[in-house]
This record gives C-alpha cells, sequence and structure tokens, in this order.
C-alpha cells in the first residue's frame, strides 16, 4: 500500500480534513500535500509516524498492557481527586449542561442524526423548532436529554442498574420514535457494516439479565474501563432493540462510569470508524485493548469538561 493510500485511509477513519491531518503530523499543509500528491516522499520519521497511525486506525496496532495500565492509573487518580462525580455534575447547571449537549449531539450524530451542535443546543435549551430538521430529529434530541438527567437521578439515588433501567432508558429514547419504545425485539435483524452475528431473538430475555450481572459485579472491580468494554461489546452484539442498541448502549456505559465516580465517555462522532473497528475486534477476536484505550481517552474528554478544560 501506497503512502497516499494509507493517508486516504486515515482521513476517512479520523474523519478529519487534509489541513487538521498536517497539523496531526506536525508539518505545513504544503509539505503534507506533496505527500498526498506523490511530489515528495516523507522522511523516515515521518513514514514511521503514518504507519502507526494507519494500523491504530485499522485495528491492527497492538495496545501494550503498560501502556493501558498508565492510562487507567491515570484515571483512576483523576477519580479520585473527586468525592462524587455525579454531585458535581448536578450542582453545577453548566458542567450538566455541557455533558448533556456533547453526549446527546456526539451520539445521535454517530446513529445519523444530521443536527449540527448549535442545532443540538437550541433544541435542548432555547427548545428551538428548526424548520430545515425533521421532527423524529427533534425528538431524539430532547428523548436523549431525559434519558440523560433520568440517568444522573438514577445514580444519584444509587438505584441498581438493571434490566429494568436497561428498558427504561429505551423506552425514554424511543418515545414518540417508536411503536415497540421500552420492548425487545421481536425479529431478526443485521448490524450494518460490521460481519457480528447477532442474538436470536427468543434469547434476548435471557441474555439481557446475564450482562447486567456483569454490570452488577463492575461495581466492586478496580478496572472499571476493562468491564465496561467486555460489556459494551457484548450488548452491542446482542443488539436486543430493534432501534437505539448504540446509544442505550452507551448511556448504560456512562451510567457504570459515574457508578464508579468516573467521568462519563465522550465518544465523539468524529471518531466513529475508529470506534466501530475496535468495538468489531473485540466482538470477532475478543480483543478489547483497543476499545479499551479507545475507552480511557473518551473518560479523559469526560474529565476535562467536569473539569472545565477548555478544548481547543
Amino acid at each position: 500500500m501506497t503512502t497516499r493510500q494509507k493517508l486516504e485511509v486515515i482521513k476517512i477513519s479520523l474523519g478529519v480534513t487534509q489541513t487538521k491531518l498536517a497539523e496531526r503530523f506536525g508539518v505545513s499543509f504544503a509539505a503534507f500535500n506533496s505527500w498526498w500528491t506523490g511530489k515528495s516522499v516523507p522522511r523516515q520519521k515521518m513514514l514511521a509516524a503514518i504507519e502507526d497511525l494507519f494500523l491504530e486506525v485499522t485495528g491492527e496496532k497492538l495496545i501494550s498492557d503498560e501502556q493501558l495500565l498508565a492510562k487507567k492509573k491515570e484515571l483512576r487518580q483523576k477519580s479520585a481527586a473527586h468525592k462524587s462525580i455525579i454531585g458535581e455534575i448536578l450542582d453545577h447547571p453548566d458542567i450538566r449542561d455541557q455533558f448533556i449537549l456533547k453526549l446527546t449531539y456526539h451520539t445521535n450524530r454517530i446513529e445519523g442524526s444530521t443536527l449540527t451542535e448549535p442545532d443540538t443546543a437550541a433544541i435542548l435549551f432555547d427548545n428551538a423548532a428548526l424548520p430545515d430538521k425533521t421532527l423524529t430529529e427533534h425528538l431524539e434530541a430532547k428523548n436523549h436529554q431525559t434519558a440523560l438527567n433520568y440517568l444522573f437521578e438514577h445514580v444519584q439515588k444509587k438505584k441498581k442498574l438493571d434490566e429494568d433501567f436497561v428498558l427504561k432508558i429505551h423506552g425514554i429514547l424511543m418515545n414518540g420514535v417508536r411503536p415497540d419504545a421500552g420492548l425487545y425485539r421481536l425479529h431478526a435483524v443485521r448490524i450494518v457494516g460490521a460481519n457480528v452475528p447477532t442474538a436470536n431473538y427468543l434469547r434476548i430475555p435471557d441474555l439481557i439479565p446475564d450482562v447486567m450481572k456483569e454490570v452488577a459485579k463492575s461495581q466492586k472491580t478496580s478496572d472499571i474501563v476493562g468491564v465496561i468494554a467486555t460489556v459494551h461489546a457484548r450488548f452491542e452484539q446482542i443488539h436486543p432493540f430493534s432501534d437505539g442498541n448504540g446509544r442505550v448502549g452507551r448511556l448504560l456505559m456512562n451510567a457504570m462510569l459515574l457508578t464508579a465516580n468516573f467521568a462519563p465517555a465522550v465518544i465523539r462522532q468524529e471518531q466513529k470508524r475508529l470506534y466501530y473497528t475496535y468495538l468489531q475486534k473485540a466482538q470477532t477476536i475478543g480483543d478489547c485493548s483497543q476499545l479499551e484505550d479507545y475507552l480511557c481517552d473518551a473518560v479523559k474528554d469526560g474529565f476535562e469538561i467536569l473539569e472545565r478544560v477548555d478544548r481547543k
């Protein structure tokens, strides 16, 4: 594969412009464009950097135990610095609204919404009706806001994360969007774009309670990210609902994090190809290392919101 082909894969996977990719490699746009057009060849050190990022975005890069342990240790240290993260979120409206905005915008965009972040903010906080957007997009945004508020209060009251919680969250998300809101699917489904078999719908009522047992055990582990990666991969492969599986799964993930006193994970829409690549790798060959590494970075983003870090 040529350098240009690798750069194309990286650009598509990261969802960035050539300008942003040039910045990622620390070179001028002119230098990057010269590689892109084949007028020049990157130096050996830069070729190695391109190869490393290519392996990362294609799911072929090996994540060492030491790298993962270091990231997880950093997150535990951040967690220990906060007495009650859910308390901080609920006591500070600006932090709460920022989480609601970021999590709602990114999760719905991942699932195909055309709402921009300003669109999402207008619908969530100003109750705006945008004439060029569909009713479903409006409902999905408001419903996700309601689901997050329910999740925050559920965690604050230290209620169980069980099957009823999952069904309730789905019911809120799909209210007015689907007639089967809050109900498991009664038919076969396929995950579009992934060669991952989903569960027989007849087995879903037995499989989800098993997953929720693993969720309950996570409250007693020091490796919350590792358990979440495993649970999330399994939940998404079961695919218990006709629609909304990704959104429910990500809300469950954040409920687990908050229960363990970690910041919510911000899974960004521009990185959805990476997210799907690592998720599918966990589901097909049981290797969760890259998904765990990715989730560590997403939780770190959540801590930046919690700590009001201005992310440029």
